[in-house]
């Protein structure tokens, strides 16, 4: 199987005040490597969808601005291979 460039699905929710989709898309394609970023949401709850390698830095970086939840760390080059992620 070919080796993916970034291999887990990071996805969670940010609860908070005054969130800025754009100013948080902008902060993780400046600070984190990965792929197939996706912020979206409102100034109270916002949705991040991200490919890295370093699942616990946008973790600690949502946390950083609100309240996290409904967080899903997947394993996509284990599902590639058929195991689960």
């Amino acid at each position: 199987m070919e080796e993916l460039e970034f291999k887990f699905d990071t996805q969670l929710l940010i609860e908070g005040e005054g969130l800025d989709e754009d100013e948080i898309y902008d902060y993780i394609v400046d600070n984190f490597k990965g792929d197939s970023l996706l912020v979206a949401g409102d100034d109270d709850l916002i949705k991040i969808h991200f490919h890295t390698n370093e699942p616990w830095l946008i973790l600690e970086y949502g946390q950083s601005i609100g309240d996290i939840y409904d967080v899903v760390v997947e394993n996509m080059q284990r599902q590639s291979e058929g195991l689960k992620g």
